[in-house]
């Protein structure tokens, strides 16, 4: 391939790009959002609602949902027993419902621990960014307090003897 024709293509490209949605810019003016840009945001509190409310969820779903498992197995059993073909269409239900509710269950636990683990990882992350601002900032006021006046030489280094300027 030339390179002319490569740089045929890639105009080509642009330009199909340019008829096409964008999705990685800021809306026009009046369009979507809140009216605010910037960095998506969080605090602990929404982190802790999102964890708390999964967790809530994960007791409910043990506690209410799977109450029909046990009495929907042993009719699906009781119909088997009787001949009738319904039965095994109940126990595949009552099956794939103790599946489905298991992978649910898992969910909800995955959410609550990612939330619980995400506010301890930012939060150990903000005070170690703090601290290094903290000890930027305290480096950077030793810089504007002068103890004598500018440009005088330290006193420790002393002057050099004739002999040594001799040898520069």
């Amino acid at each position: 391939m030339a390179w002319d024709e490569w740089e045929q293509l890639k105009t080509q490209a642009a330009g199909r790009e340019s008829e096409q949605m964008q999705l990685n810019r800021v809306p026009d003016e009046g369009g979507g959002g809140g009216g605010s840009y910037g960095d998506l945001t969080t605090s602990e509190s929404d982190l802790a609602k999102i964890g708390s409310n999964a967790f809530k969820l994960f007791n409910r779903l043990y506690d209410e949902a799977r109450v029909a498992g046990p009495s929907s197995s042993k009719a699906a059993e009781d119909l088997k027993t009787q001949g009738f073909e319904l039965g095994g269409g109940l126990a595949h239900v009552a099956k794939r419902w103790d599946e489905q509710l298991g992978s649910l269950r898992d969910a909800c636990s995955h959410i609550s621990n990612h939330m619980r683990v995400t506010k301890k990882i930012h939060k150990n992350d903000e005070h170690y960014i703090t601290g290094q601002l903290s000890s930027i900032a305290t480096l950077d006021s030793g810089f504007d307090e002068r103890v004598g006046q500018p440009g005088e030489k330290n006193p420790i280094y002393g002057e050099k003897k004739k002999d040594e300027k001799d040898k520069d």
